[in-house]
């Protein structure tokens, strides 16, 4: 089957927008990296209307590309992201890979016993299969750090919870569909609870503040509460060597 023609769509006056479909789907995410990759690199060359540019924003499906509006011609910024977008191809993800710590416990997991159940599996199959699946970063939202990460195992994936809870712990690994994600702050949510990690994915003491980005790849292992307190504590205090836990680009986490 053909792929889609991109779609330029205007944000604003400020920004653009370039869709290459309305599917979750690795292959067009690669062709929304191979766009971002091909921008960033012609604003580095701070060539016009490139220079403008102030900010690249990859998602499911999409690329937006957020620009200062008095330093160039807005429609001239689009027909060239278009014609870039035409001529990319799909990059194959690059990102980080990364291997964090989750924590299973029942404390930490208030969903995991139902979940189980609900697909026919014991709470350890369950968590084995999390174990074993890589979760690609798509994009971040919601909240600040908050990633939407796909590669669910088919087994798991299951609707919302019927009525969301008013407040999440931070470092929730949560589940809905076929994504899975990990609430950086406490906040309301509707997803699966089915574990917490101590590591925090959004601190503004780091540059950037967001620990993962579009195009990671995520791989859990399991540790128990004693080590969730330690590295909890650790982090807050500001001496947990955060990047330590990811792998360079290409890196197999």
């Amino acid at each position: 089957m053909p792929c889609p023609a991109p779609r330029l769509l205007a944000l604003g006056d400020g920004a653009w927008t370039v869709e290459f479909g309305d599917a979750i789907d690795p292959a067009l995410h690669g062709r929304v990296m191979g766009l971002a990759q091909a921008v960033r690199a012609a604003w580095a060359t701070g060539a016009a209307p490139w220079r403008a540019v102030v900010d690249v924003v990859p998602t499911f499906r999409s690329l937006t590309v957020h620009y200062e509006p008095l330093a160039c011609d807005g429609m001239a910024l689009g027909d060239a992201l278009l014609e870039l977008a035409q001529q990319t191809t799909a990059r194959p993800s690059a990102g980080r890979c990364w291997r964090l710590p989750a924590c299973f416990a029942p404390a930490m997991a208030p969903d995991l016993d139902a979940l189980a159940a609900r697909v026919g599996l014991t709470a350890e199959a369950v968590v084995q299969q999390l174990l074993a699946a890589a979760f690609r970063v798509y994009q971040i939202g919601f909240l600040p750090g908050f990633p939407y990460m796909g590669g669910v195992p088919a087994a798991l994936q299951v609707p919302r919870l019927p009525s969301p809870r008013k407040a999440v712990p931070a470092g929730s690994i949560a589940l809905a569909g076929g994504m899975c994600a990990v609430y950086p702050w406490v906040s309301p949510g509707g997803w699966h609870l089915v574990g917490r990690t101590p590591v925090p994915l959004f601190d503004v003491r780091r540059d950037p503040p967001a620990l993962l980005a579009s195009g990671d790849t995520v791989r859990w292992f399991a540790i128990d509460e004693a080590t969730f307190a330690d590295l909890q504590a650790r982090a807050q205090a500001g001496s947990l060597d955060v990047m330590a836990c990811g792998s360079p680009p290409g890196g197999d986490g």
